[in-house]
C-alpha cells in the first residue's frame, strides 16, 4: 500500500529516538550504563575528528561532515535488532555474516518507513556504498576509539571488568594502522584517563 504525504505519518524519526533504549556491554559490569544514542553521539565526533586529522595533517580530501553522519547512525539497526555482544557477532564465518543480513535487513525495515522523498538520502547513509569506502573504515575506528575510551573510563572507576576488553580493543585499533588513529592516541587519548580538574589545568 502506498501512502500519500497527506495521508502517512512517518515513524522513522521516532524510532531513531529509540536508540537512547538500547543497552551497550550487556554482557559486562558496568560502573555507568551506555546506551547506543551517546555511544553514537561520540562516534560522529571521533569519526569527524579522524576525518580532519587525516586531512590537516595526511593531506586526503575527504568529507569529515559526512563521516560524522556515518557514525551518528552506524548503530541505527540495533532499535531492531538490539545490541549483539561482540562475542557473540564474531563467534565464527557464519554467525558474522548471519547478522550482517538481519542488520541488512532491518536497514531496510527503517528505510521503509520514511517518506519516498527522502529514502534515497537516507539510504546512502544507512548502507554502506563503494565511495564512502575511507569514510567507513574511519567510522569503524571511531567506533573501536569509543569503546576503547568506555574501557578507559570504567577503568578510572576502579573497575577491572573493563581490563581485558581494553587490551584486544588497542590491539585491533594498532593492527587497522591507519595514521588518523596513531596521531589520535598519541595527541589526544591520554587525556580521558585525567580528573577534570586536572584536564582544566
Amino acid at each position: 500500500m502506498e501512502y500519500g504525504e497527506e495521508e502517512w505519518e512517518s515513524p522513522f524519526f521516532a524510532m531513531i529516538s529509540r536508540m537512547k533504549y538500547i543497552n551497550r556491554w550487556a554482557l559486562m559490569r558496568n560502573s555507568y550504563p551506555e546506551n547506543i544514542s551517546e555511544h553514537s553521539l561520540e562516534v560522529g565526533m571521533l569519526a569527524h575528528a579522524l576525518a580532519l586529522i587525516g586531512n590537516k595533517k595526511y593531506g586526503r580530501c575527504i568529507c569529515a561532515e559526512r563521516a560524522a553522519l556515518l557514525g551518528m547512525y552506524h548503530d541505527c539497526t540495533e532499535i531492531i535488532t538490539g545490541d549483539m555482544p561482540t562475542p557473540i557477532k564474531y563467534y565464527n564465518t557464519e554467525t558474522k555474516e548471519a547478522y550482517k543480513h538481519v542488520e541488512q535487513q532491518a536497514a531496510r525495515e527503517l528505510l521503509a518507513m520514511l517518506p519516498n522523498y527522502l529514502y534515497e538520502e537516507y539510504e546512502s547513509v544507512l548502507f554502506s556504498k563503494e565511495e564512502d569506502a575511507y569514510l567507513w573504515t574511519l567510522v569503524k575506528a571511531a567506533d573501536r576509539l569509543s569503546a576503547y575510551i568506555k574501557c578507559i573510563e570504567e577503568e578510572k572507576t576502579g573497575n577491572r571488568e573493563f581490563a581485558s576488553a581494553k587490551a584486544v580493543i588497542y590491539e585491533k585499533l594498532t593492527e587497522m594502522d591507519l595514521p588518523e588513529v596513531r596521531t589520535f592516541l598519541r595527541e589526544f587519548a591520554g587525556a580521558y584517563k585525567k580528573t577534570l580538574d586536572e584536564l582544566k589545568k
